[in-house]
């Protein structure tokens, strides 16, 4: 995977991104649809591509980000299956796994949007979270979404669960 971030946010060297990515290697399912929510650079969507998923909506408030991910997946051979937006021309379906890797008090604030995009038994991803803040963000998913610390690195968790089977 080749990158450069440009004005946006995230080179892929984070513990955050590094863990999202491990979890994306061993566990991203074949043509499954993704939710990258905060993509910055694009390379956790990317990512996800070059590893099987079959469609990926990459969603960022900065339209700098955009630039940078449809750039990024270009010099990368991503051709089909990507879409960029902004937050407001995100889509309404569900999808098969939601990666967010933000800050943990956007996370919280973000519980309902993104739950909302995740059907039933999809993958909930989450990093961007400081060790001691991991109870306050699995309490804001709850139930729907009852989520486990993954993994662990240089004080940052991976949160990552299940949404709840209706």
């Amino acid at each position: 995977l080749r990158l450069d971030p440009g004005l946006a946010f995230g080179t892929g060297t984070h513990p955050t991104t590094r863990l999202c990515l491990e979890w994306l290697a061993d566990r991203v399912p074949t043509d499954a649809t993704v939710l990258d929510y905060g993509c910055g650079s694009g390379v956790l969507a990317i990512a996800a591509l070059l590893l099987g998923a079959g469609s990926v909506e990459a969603v960022d408030n900065d339209p700098q980000a955009l630039l940078a991910v449809a750039d990024n997946a270009r010099n990368n051979g991503i051709v089909d299956g990507l879409s960029v937006c902004l937050p407001e021309s995100a889509g309404q379906q569900t999808v098969d796994v939601v990666i967010a890797n933000i800050l943990a008090n956007t996370l919280i604030d973000l519980a309902p949007r993104l739950l909302e995009r995740l059907r039933p038994g999809g993958q909930l991803l989450l990093s961007g979270i400081l060790v001691q803040q991991a109870g306050a963000v699995q309490a804001a998913y709850g139930d729907a979404c009852p989520l486990r610390v993954e993994a662990e690195q240089d004080g940052w968790v991976l949160l990552a669960g299940e949404r709840a089977r209706i």
